[in-house]
């Protein structure tokens, strides 16, 4: 081995590895066919859950699959091929699939599992690199990996086989949330945390609503309506009629009608027709329209009444923006 700075052509290797496993992939698109589409059926009409194993790094293309399943409509989870033969197969049962995950199609460990699979007819997935393996023999749909080399050049390391095998369970996961049509909306459901879960937020996960609502009638006086702006704390009011937003006073209306200001109902100072957004549209477009129209606060409305009020800073506290 050479000394820590003293590598030789690094980018060279790390461009000959990506491109050997960009021409793998390139094969395995081009090998599906009937197998998979009899894989999509068979996931589909599952009535339990899909489980999903493998040993070693296949193992934990495994688990990543089962995450994505999970994630994407289609419920899955892993188990564990060493772990099955002491208990865990009971996590198994009739009307649920086996998806099975072995480059070889000779490990051992799996050898429980499947013959647990043929012994109570739950149907098997195999995902292999080789036709006559154990594996894809006994599977009932048999998903052949094509004959591409591993990336590195001594041909032990398990890395064009794992990237294959990874790709195809991405491409099963997301054939079956399209059949589905699983929809954004949905995916926040398996995703209420983190980035991606912000950005799928909806306005009525964020916004005010109720006793917290900055309302007054058009006939009450200014007085009363700088006191609801100022306990309310959003720094606007929505004037309402019969529950329907009319108008809103900004710091702005506030300005332009200083003069006798007291004098005046809330009618006569709103601005009439404010923007309005509604309760289902994501939180991150009610952010661009507050942004484009340099305002802070939007109004809430289901039907023709006013519901909620969103601030924001509510979208920034979501991560939002």
């Amino acid at each position: 081995m050479t000394e820590v700075g003293q590598i030789d052509n690094a980018t060279e290797t790390g461009q000959r590895v990506i491109r050997r496993e960009a021409e793998a992939l390139a094969m395995l698109a081009e090998s599906l066919g009937a197998s998979f589409e009899d894989a999509c059926r068979t996931l589909l009409a599952a009535k339990g859950r899909v489980i999903i194993s493998g040993m070693g790094k296949s193992g934990h293309v495994a688990r990543k699959i089962a995450a994505t399943f999970a994630s994407t409509g289609t419920p899955a989870h892993f188990v564990h091929p060493a772990e099955a033969s002491h208990g865990d197969l009971g996590m198994m049962a009739q009307g649920d699939v086996a998806l099975v995950l072995s480059n070889s199609g000779e490990t051992p460990e799996l050898a429980d599992l499947i013959a647990y699979t043929r012994r109570f007819q739950i149907p098997l997935i195999g995902v292999a690199g080789r036709a006559d393996s154990t594996l894809l023999k006994q599977a009932d749909i048999a998903l052949l990996l094509p004959d591409a080399p591993e990336a590195c050049e001594t041909g032990i390391v398990p890395t064009t086989s794992t990237t294959m095998t990874l790709a195809l369970g991405d491409a099963l996961a997301i054939a079956l949330m399209e059949h589905r049509q699983f929809t954004p909306e949905n995916f926040r459901e398996f995703h209420p945390g983190g980035k991606l879960g912000a950005r799928l937020a909806k306005v009525g996960d964020l916004m005010h609503h109720g006793a917290e609502l900055p309302l007054v009638e058009a006939d009450t006086m200014m007085g009363e309506t700088l006191l609801v702006i100022s306990q309310k704390g959003f720094g606007v009011a929505g004037i309402v009629s019969n529950g329907t937003l009319v108008g809103v006073i900004t710091d702005g209306d506030l300005r332009r009608h200083l003069d006798g200001l007291m004098e005046h109902t809330a009618a006569e100072v709103m601005t009439k027709n404010p923007q309005t957004v509604a309760p289902g549209i994501l939180a991150e477009e009610a952010l661009a329209i507050m942004n484009a129209r340099k305002i802070t606060t939007l109004f809430v409305e289901e039907g023709d009444k006013v519901i909620g009020i969103l601030h924001i800073h509510d979208c920034l506290r979501a991560g939002i923006g």
